[in-house]
């Protein structure tokens, strides 16, 4: 297998607990932090995957219809829109 190799700078606190993990776990940094960005890059095209399949048969006229019968009223607590 090719390797590559990239320079990554982390916070200090991120990096100890990379470490820290890297040791419990019995494996190098190197190994971890591979691992770490294996599984992160599985659990996105795993979410893309499944969004894909729940937008598959939808339609833009259903999507608007939805919309219209929406309540008018101020968004909740949280849920503002920052003003531009």
């Amino acid at each position: 297998m090719n390797r590559s190799s990239y320079a990554v700078e982390l916070p200090p606190s991120l990096g100890s607990a990379a470490r820290k993990l890297a040791d419990e776990d019995g494996v190098s940094l190197d190994q971890w932090v591979s691992i770490a960005v294996a599984q992160k890059i599985g659990s996105i095209e795993s979410a893309e995957e499944f969004f894909k399949r729940r937008g598959q048969g939808a339609n833009q006229v259903d999507f608007l219809e939805i919309l219209r019968n929406a309540p008018d009223r101020p968004a909740d607590p949280g849920d503002e829109l920052d003003a531009e």
